[in-house]
This record gives C-alpha cells, sequence and structure tokens, in this order.
C-alpha cells in the first residue's frame, strides 16, 4: 500500500532535486497503485472476461473525461488484439449514439467515483436492452458499481497529483485492469502473431508477417534476362540497361539455369575470360539462391542476409523466371 505522503511536494519544488523528486514520488504511487491490482483479478474478473469472451457483437466502451480518454484506449487494444471493441462517448449518447448499441453488445463502463452522470443515466437504457454491463469503478458500492453486471474493483489509495485532484493513479490503474482484461481475452481466444499483424497492417510487425515475395517483385522486362549462348559483352548491356548487378540466365526450355552477377564478372576478368567471345554457359554461377513468389517478404530479407547477396530469383516448382527481388525494395517496403 501507497503512503499517503508518498506524493507530497518537497519543500522546494522549483530547484531541480525538488522538481525530481516529486517526479519519483509520483512514478512510486502510481506503482503502488497498479501493484494493489493484482490481488483484485480474481473471480469477477474471470466473470468479465466470460462475458466479453461470449460476446457476439462488440464491446462498447463508455467514460467521461480523463476516464474517457482511458476507455479509448482500452477499446483500441481489445480492438487490436482479437476483441472487436469501440468506444462511444456517453455524453453522445445520450443525444442519439445509443443506437451504437445492440443487444449482442456487451457494455464496459469506466467511472473512478462511480456517480458519472452522464453513464448513471444510460444505465435504465443499457438494463433495457439486457445486456451485460462490466464497470471498471473506483467505488463498487457506488450506482454503477450496482447497477453493473460484474464490478472490477479499481480504486487507489490516493491520486500522485499533491493535490489528490487529479485523475492519475486513478486513470492509470483502469488503464493496467483494462490491459489485463485485453491480454486475457487475448490468450483464451487463441490469437496469434499473424493475427496481430492483420490488425496492424501500416505497423512493421505487419509488414514483415503479411508482405509476400509476390507483393514486390519486378517482373517482364524489368527482369535482365539472357539465354545461355549469349555472349558476355552482350550480357553486360543486359546487366548494365536494367540496373540490378546480375542477370539471370535462361536455357532452351526456359527454365533459369543460372545466374552472372557484378562478382562473376570479376572473377572473369580473374581468369583472363575474353568478354568479347565467352558465352555465358561459360562463366554463368549455376548454383544460385532463389526462393518461391508466397513466401513471406521476412524470409527473403533472411536468406538475403544469411548469403549476404542483395538479389533474389523468384522461381515457381518448374524452374520458370516469375520475378526478381532486390534489398531495395525490401528496404522501401519498410520490411528491413
Amino acid at each position: 500500500m501507497s503512503s499517503p505522503d508518498r506524493a507530497q511536494p518537497p519543500a522546494n519544488p522549483s530547484t531541480d532535486a525538488g522538481l525530481a523528486a516529486l517526479g519519483r514520488a509520483v512514478i512510486e504511487t502510481e506503482a503502488a497503485a497498479v501493484s494493489a491490482l493484482a490481488d483484485r483479478v480474481d473471480g469477477n474478473f474471470v466473470a468479465a472476461a466470460r462475458h466479453m469472451l461470449a460476446c457476439e457483437g462488440r464491446i462498447v466502451v463508455l467514460g467521461m473525461g480523463k476516464s474517457g480518454h482511458i476507455g479509448g484506449k482500452i477499446a483500441a487494444t481489445l480492438a487490436s488484439t482479437g476483441t472487436p471493441a469501440f468506444f462511444v462517448h456517453p455524453g453522445e449518447a445520450s443525444h442519439g449514439d445509443m443506437g451504437m448499441i445492440t443487444a449482442k453488445d456487451v457494455v464496459l463502463a469506466l467511472s473512478n467515483s462511480g456517480e458519472t452522470n452522464e453513464l448513471v443515466v444510460l444505465l435504465p437504457l443499457i438494463k433495457r436492452l439486457g445486456v451485460p454491463l462490466i464497470a471498471l469503478a473506483g467505488k463498487p458500492d457506488s450506482t454503477i458499481g450496482k447497477a453493473a453486471t460484474v464490478v472490477i474493483d479499481v480504486s487507489v489509495e490516493q491520486e500522485a497529483c499533491p493535490l489528490r485532484l487529479a485523475p492519475t493513479s486513478s486513470t492509470t490503474a483502469a488503464l493496467a485492469m483494462g490491459d489485463a482484461l485485453a491480454i486475457a481475452l487475448l490468450d483464451a481466444r487463441g490469437f496469434t502473431a499473424d493475427d496481430f499483424a492483420f490488425a496492424h497492417p501500416g505497423g512493421s510487425l505487419g509488414r514483415r508477417l503479411l508482405l509476400k515475395v509476390s507483393d514486390l517483385i519486378h517482373t517482364g522486362d524489368e527482369i535482365p534476362k539472357v539465354a545461355e549462348d549469349t555472349l558476355l559483352r552482350e550480357a553486360l548491356v543486359e546487366m548494365t540497361r536494367k540496373g540490378f548487378g546480375m542477370t539471370s540466365v535462361i536455357d532452351a526450355g526456359g527454365r533459369v539455369a543460372g545466374v552472372f552477377t557484378d562478382g562473376d564478372l570479376r572473377r572473369a576478368l580473374d581468369r583472363s575470360i575474353d568478354v568479347h567471345c565467352a558465352h555465358m554457359r561459360e562463366v554463368m554461377t549455376r548454383q544460385f539462391k532463389s526462393i518461391g513468389a508466397e513466401m513471406l517478404a521476412a524470409e527473403a530479407l533472411a536468406m538475403m542476409q544469411k548469403h549476404k547477396i542483395a538479389v533474389l530469383l523468384v522461381i515457381d516448382e518448374s524452374n520458370q523466371l516469375q520475378g526478381l527481388l532486390h534489398m531495395q525494395d525490401l528496404l522501401r517496403a519498410g520490411v528491413v
């Protein structure tokens, strides 16, 4: 439990030491408030989670003021971790937005006092809908707490504000309990990293887990390509024109027979090979790295990094050339 004096202002808060001391006191007070919640993850917590798991609609989160901001974050966390949810402003709910709540939903209401007027006025309407009401309340025996199907106690011993007025510890506690519910539901639903990526397609994890090689490859005339009997000097023209520092080499059956890179050119020159007379079959590399179009872009990146190469040919099961993937493509897509 936190000490009553934990967030008291220092003797001279205008000094550097005083400011730092008050900052530490706030963090200690809020940490104690969150720590006290562990004992309240009890039967009520489980009952709330069960109602949310059984919900056939959405979790509708309500809260006013600072609790509303916390409610918005909890709704976003639920939605991004496999539990469809959205936030409704209680004031707007009284003027038409109650229509957003259906009989298949579950309502999650946040109120430190448990007496928030904008929420209290909605209680008869929520009851009429017959939907479960879960309350995160600072006072479980309040009007909202008593009306709730399940109430979770998120009371705090004191706010971290020296004036004991600004919502600080109380909002932190409500947020932590909301996170606890969201993560418990995530695990119960078997929510995976792939599911998370699907909900976050714009994030780095989403790009790594959703983007496939086929989404990024160069195809058609963009691919440097020559036949096995092409003269080396002509292949160099193709490499220069396409700008990838390499070319694929195709056999008579249209299959990829090998590759020729800038490194192969240096090795050919070291062997004193005549670039005007040599054919590609004499100088190409027959053992090369390739990847399938349906592989993840992240797997292509891992292969490039492991083998220290910048380009991968994309081929199918018949060794037919489908495209080309360059490290720069992965960089542009944010996979790296």
